[in-house]
């Protein structure tokens, strides 16, 4: 009966593979049938552009395309240039294709995708204002911090007429990750005297990159911001870790890394090899937390658009070939996009669970 039963499921898998590649060989040989009589050239689909421009930060948030015109919701740009402040739509660019005040969209070159001064001279350098817009990135951080504090303030008035009572609601499913950071993560590598110190940040920071990593795939507003793919980002955040643990570092921590217990005095002494290893360590922590998060968050959604952009990379060759590796760049998508939602919750624990760490290594007291 089982053999019976794995025939049956063999049969089946062979017979979708088989028509999915009769449907790609009869796309390819109709298209190619049909070279002499084609119509003029299409523009060729250029995936990098397209991905990157998902990815990177941009003036304006785009919704959807209607034809060959985009729909976007315009955001505030701010410049401030020779002691002036400028403050205007970055509808007033048409989508980076015209100027405005003396400003432009940089289309290529190292300040690509920037707001520089109009430069109509190839040969002198591009200035740049002091760039202080609200850009798409700033726009999707301020909806998540206002997430954050509908979830937060909701929850604790909860907590405040149903005292005593069992969790309801989105209580029942905040209070779980609160008691599995304050437990597993913050006791554990702080301990138990002083975790409570440094839980309002490990809260904040896990929380923040959860909701940020979540939003970020959802493929339509108010989601579809790359904010913890975005390096600058990452870069702040990292910094809160190093701050906090630098200030709250005892007497314990700083001997550690002079003059590292166990360590032949050889490597300490003259040549001190090990303390300049243990100082570019102090540094080398916050680095790390900072790639992790970008790198992985920033991988996951260029995967994802890649397996999208099969479909009109083989589209344009062919409407038949386009509709039939869009049957698998679908599933693959799908995949990816499920992968992606375990590690938007991987993320923001190993990024929590590393802060509390530094922060256990620096506070730990002498034995």
């Amino acid at each position: 009966m089982i053999n019976t039963d794995r025939s049956k499921q063999m049969r089946m898998m062979r017979n979708l593979i088989l028509s999915f590649l009769i449907v790609v060989n009869t796309s390819i040989l109709a298209s190619n049938a049909n070279t002499e009589h084609a119509e003029p050239e299409k523009s060729e689909y250029n995936a990098g552009e397209a991905i990157i421009g998902h990815i990177v930060d941009s003036y304006y948030w785009h919704i959807m395309d209607v034809g060959e015109k985009p729909i976007a919701i315009p955001l505030p740009v701010i410049l401030v240039d020779e002691g002036k402040l400028f403050v205007f739509s970055s509808a007033k660019f048409h989508h980076g294709h015209e100027s405005y005040k003396g400003f432009e969209i940089a289309h290529d070159g190292p300040n690509k995708n920037k707001i520089i001064k109009v430069n109509r001279d190839a040969h002198t350098e591009q200035q740049l204002p002091l760039d202080l817009s609200i850009t798409k990135n700033v726009t999707a951080i301020f909806l998540s911090l206002i997430f954050i504090c509908i979830i937060f303030i909701s929850v604790a008035k909860s907590y405040k007429k149903r005292l005593g009572k069992t969790p309801k609601g989105l209580q029942s499913f905040i209070e779980p990750l609160i008691i599995f950071i304050r437990d597993d993560i913050a006791k554990s590598s702080i301990g138990e005297k002083k975790h409570e110190k440094f839980m309002p940040f490990l809260l904040t920071v896990f929380f923040f990159i959860l909701i940020n990593n979540l939003l970020g795939l959802i493929p339509f507003f108010p989601g579809g911001a790359n904010v913890t793919g975005n390096v600058s980002v990452t870069l702040v955040l990292a910094l809160f870790t190093f701050v906090i643990t630098t200030i709250n570092a005892n007497k314990n921590y700083w001997v550690h890394i002079v003059n590292t217990p166990g360590v032949p005095w050889w490597l300490k002494f003259p040549v001190p090899l090990m303390p300049i290893v243990e100082i570019i360590g102090i540094f080398t922590k916050p680095f790390v937390l900072m790639v992790r998060l970008f790198a992985n968050i920033t991988a996951g959604h260029i995967i994802i658009l890649g397996f999208m952009s099969l479909i009109f990379i083989f589209g344009n060759m062919s409407v038949g070939l386009g509709y039939g590796i869009s049957v698998v760049s679908v599933a693959f998508a799908i995949f990816m996009g499920l992968l992606e939602l375990l590690v938007a919750f991987i993320q923001a624990y190993v990024f929590t669970l590393l802060s509390a760490l530094y922060f256990g290594m620096a506070t730990e007291e002498h034995h």
